[in-house]
């Protein structure tokens, strides 16, 4: 069912979780095959197939902060935006819109009263250059270490327990819109499977499992504050020798196609 973020933004703490190159045949295979058991608790109907609006990190987030998320791969599905910055003549806003101030989501949930917080992952979020200092920079404030980034294998653990950290130490009674980029999936993922030394689909899952068995701590932080209104995509998805392509940034459909996925968490005392 779709959610109308009119009545949610305001009163729910707003978390996006990006598994950066996730491909969705691979999402959808390990889910249905009961190997991410605690995404598939979290999304019941299990993933949805959606088509990223580009192929690699720095433009894929720029559309997102722009309102642009990932689109139904079904064209006869809803293509109402969740989210939209006020411009003329967009077609893909309605009644269920959150229509917000400001050049880009992250300054225009600012100006409703919301903390936004990003936790970086990879090269992108580092703060490194000027060029990695973009995306981030968009925010009230940013975190990126080495143990965030994708050459660490705790990667995803880190990342949650950093935003569970934070979760708990912001005011109740202060909206937050958390964002993390989750590195764990992004090449080299070799490092997730025992004995591989070379990434591939199957690192590529192992990555995605290790990322499910961390969640239960962002899980935990989120059922603490207030209602949460999550959702779970993928920025792009990346090949391994396909068609003779490896990596991403190409116009390949297991590039473009994402798995995408909302809910909306209650605090634990009202579960």
């Amino acid at each position: 069912m779709k959610t109308g973020m009119n009545r949610l933004v305001g009163s729910h703490d707003l978390v996006w979780l990006v598994l950066d190159s996730l491909r969705f045949d691979v999402a959808d295979q390990e889910m249905r095959s009961g190997n991410t058991p605690h995404l598939a608790e979290l999304f019941p109907d299990g993933w949805e197939k959606r088509h990223s609006p580009a192929s690699f990190t720095y433009p894929a987030h720029q559309a997102f902060f722009a309102g642009f998320l990932p689109t139904p791969a079904d064209p006869a599905a809803d293509h109402e935006r969740l989210f939209a910055v006020h411009f003329a003549g967009s077609k893909s806003t309605g009644p269920g819109t959150c229509c917000l101030k400001g050049p880009d989501i992250v300054s225009g949930l600012a100006l409703r009263g919301y903390h936004t917080l990003c936790i970086g992952g990879v090269g992108f979020f580092n703060g490194r250059t000027a060029l990695s200092r973009v995306l981030p920079g968009y925010f009230i404030e940013s975190h990126w270490n080495s143990g965030l980034g994708v050459t660490c294998r705790t990667s995803a653990k880190n990342q949650f327990a950093l935003a569970a950290k934070r979760l708990g130490e912001i005011p109740k009674d202060t909206r937050v819109f958390l964002f993390i980029n989750l590195s764990a999936i992004h090449h080299p993922n070799h490092h997730h499977l025992h004995g591989h030394h070379e990434d591939n689909l199957e690192t590529h899952a192992a990555a995605l499992r290790h990322v499910d068995g961390c969640l239960p701590i962002l899980l935990s932080a989120l059922r603490e504050r207030a209602p949460a209104h999550l959702l779970a995509f993928s920025d792009h998805g990346t090949l391994y020798g396909e068609d003779g392509f490896t990596g991403h940034r190409v116009g390949h459909p297991d590039v473009y196609t994402v798995p995408f996925a909302s809910r909306i968490l209650q605090p634990s005392s009202t579960k």
